[in-house]
C-alpha cells in the first residue's frame, strides 16, 4: 500500500507530509491527522479548505500553522509554513528521527536525511540535536510520551541529552505538560516507562508525591513498596486491558471527558490511587502491622488539588477522584456474607457508568499486592467474585433505568420547616443511600423517610 492511497492525500499534490502520518504509516497504523509543510501555508491552507469543504482554524498565526478540519469532523490536516529554505533543514529542527521523515507528495518519493526509517526499524527513538531541547524543553515529556506508546528503546545520547536538560522539563505551559502526561499514560508501555521516567531522574518533578511513596516499604500485605505498588498497579491496568474482551475495549476506548479514551484516566488513577497512604501510614506496636486507615479517603481529596494545578478539567478530577475513593469498594461489595443481585444493584446504582473501570482498578490493585500473608486461594477469589459482579453489571446495564428524584430540597425544606442547612444535606444524602439500597421506592416511601429521618 502506499500512503498515497489515503482517501485525502490522494488529491493533494503539493507540499511535504511530515511528522506523525508518516511515521504512523511506517509503523502500519491508522491516522487521521495528515502534517503538511509547504511555503505558503495561509493560502495553501484556505485552499485545501474550500477543496475539501472544511473548517479551516489558525492555529499560530506568528509561526503560519493552519489547520483545516473536516466534515465528519475526525480527519484533519495541520499546514505549516517550512521553517527554513528547504524541507531539509526543517525536518533537523524537528525533536525526534522517527518524526523527521518527510514524504514530497509531488514526487511521492520520501526524504530521510537524518536516518529514520533506520531508527523505526531498530525501534530505536533518537533526537537530531541537543538544541532542540533547548528550543522546547517539552520535548523532555514527549520523548517518555513516544517511549509509552511504541515501546522503543531510546539511544544513549538521547538518555544524555534528558539528563542534561530535565531541569527546563517545568518551563513549558501546564496545559502543554498536561497533555503529554495524558498521552503517556495511553501508551501501551506505560508503566515501564514510568521506571525509566524515575531511573532519569523526571519522575520526582512531574510527581512530588512519588518521593513520600518510595518511603512506604514492603510489608505483609504487599511485596513491594509503594511506589513500585501503584506502577505495578499500572502494569496490571494494561494487562486487564489488553486481554479484556470486545465489550470491555470498547468501553475503556470511549472518549466521555477531558479528550482522552478511559483508559488513559484509568490508568492515571492506578498510578494515583494510593497517594494518600503516606500520610495516614502507622504501624501497631503489638503485632508490626502496617496500617493506612482512611487512605482511600484522603487519597482522592490530596488528588484534587494535584490535577488541579495540572489544568485538568472538572469532569476529569471528578473521575479520577472517584476511582481513588472507590477502588476498595467493590471487593468489599464482595465480601459480604451474603452477596444478593439487591447488594450487587446498589453498588452498580452507586458507580453507574464506571462500574467497568472501578472493578478493573480493583482487580489490578489485588493483583498487584503479593504479601506474605496473601495466598493465590485469596486472590483467586477475590478475582472471582469481581468477575461475577461485572458479569451482573454486564448482564443487567442495558435494562437499568437511572434513580429517579422523588423529593427534592426544597420539598423536604417545606414538609420538615427548616431553611438550608447541613442538615438538609444530611437527610439528601441519606434519601439517595436508601434508595440505591432499595428500601425508597416511590414518592410515598421517600416522604415517609423523610419524616422519620434522625439526624
Amino acid at each position: 500500500m502506499n500512503i498515497k492511497d489515503d482517501f485525502i492525500l490522494k488529491n493533494i499534490n503539493e507540499g511535504y507530509l511530515v511528522g506523525g502520518s508518516v511515521r504512523d504509516f511506517l509503523m502500519g497504523k491508522n491516522f487521521t491527522d495528515r502534517d503538511i509543510a509547504i511555503k505558503g501555508a495561509k493560502q495553501f491552507a484556505e485552499k485545501l479548505a474550500e477543496q475539501f469543504d472544511g473548517t479551516l482554524i489558525v492555529l499560530d498565526e506568528v509561526n503560519q500553522i493552519f489547520r483545516v478540519v473536516l466534515k465528519d469532523k475526525i480527519n484533519y490536516l495541520d499546514i505549516s509554513e517550512i521553517v527554513g529554505n528547504f524541507i531539509e533543514e526543517d525536518l533537523t529542527r524537528r525533536d525526534f528521527t522517527i518524526n523527521s521523515i518527510a514524504f514530497d507528495l509531488d514526487t511521492c518519493k520520501y526524504i530521510d536525511t537524518v536516518n529514520g526509517m533506520q531508527d523505526l526499524k531498530n525501534g530505536i527513538l533518537r533526537h537530531y540535536k541537543d538544541s532542540n531541547f533547548e528550543d522546547d524543553p517539552l520535548r523532555i515529556l514527549r520523548a517518555f510520551r513516544f517511549i509509552a506508546i511504541t515501546g522503543f528503546k531510546p539511544a544513549d545520547v538521547l538518555i544524555s541529552a534528558i539528563k542534561k536538560y530535565k531541569s527546563l522539563l517545568l518551563n513549558p505551559s501546564i496545559e502543554r505538560i498536561s497533555y503529554e502526561i495524558m498521552k503517556l499514560f495511553g501508551g501501551k508501555y506505560c508503566s515501564d516507562t514510568l521506571l525509566l521516567m524515575d531511573e532519569y531522574g523526571i519522575l520526582e518533578g512531574l510527581c512530588p508525591f512519588v518521593k513520600e511513596m518510595k518511603q512506604v516499604p514492603p510489608n505483609s500485605h504487599h511485596h513491594l513498596d509503594l511506589f513500585h505498588h501503584v506502577v505495578e498497579t499500572v502494569k496490571n491496568i494494561e494487562m486487564l486491558y489488553e486481554d479484556g474482551d470486545a465489550v470491555i475495549k470498547e468501553h475503556m476506548d470511549k472518549v466521555d471527558f477531558g479528550g482522552f479514551p478511559r483508559i488513559n484516566h484509568l490508568k492515571l488513577a492506578g498510578f494515583l490511587h494510593d497517594i494518600g497512604k503516606y500520610s495516614t501510614w502507622t504501624i501497631e506496636e503489638d503485632t508490626g502491622r502496617h496500617r493506612f486507615i482512611k487512605h482511600d479517603d484522603v487519597g482522592s481529596k490530596m488528588c484534587v488539588k494535584y490535577l488541579k494545578d495540572l489544568k485538568f478539567s472538572k469532569k476529569q478530577v471528578e473521575y479520577i477522584s472517584t476511582m481513588i475513593k472507590t477502588h476498595i469498594y467493590p471487593s468489599n461489595v464482595i465480601a459480604a456474607p451474603d452477596l444478593s443481585e439487591k447488594v450487587m444493584m446498589r453498588y452498580l446504582r452507586k458507580m453507574e457508568d464506571n462500574v467497568i473501570d472501578n472493578i478493573i482498578l480493583a482487580k489490578a490493585d489485588r493483583l498487584s499486592a503479593r504479601g506474605e500473608d496473601i495466598t493465590d486461594d485469596m486472590i483467586k477469589s477475590n478475582l472471582d467474585g469481581l468477575d461475577k459482579l461485572l458479569n451482573f453489571y454486564l448482564k443487567n446495564r442495558d435494562s437499568m433505568q437511572p434513580l429517579p428524584k422523588l423529593l427534592d430540597g426544597n420539598e423536604i425544606m417545606e414538609m420538615l420547616n427548616i431553611k438550608p442547612s447541613p442538615k438538609l444535606g444530611k437527610i439528601l444524602d441519606a434519601l439517595h443511600e436508601a434508595q440505591l439500597s432499595g428500601n425508597v421506592n416511590t414518592k410515598d416511601d421517600a416522604e415517609v423517610f423523610v419524616k422519620a429521618y434522625k439526624l
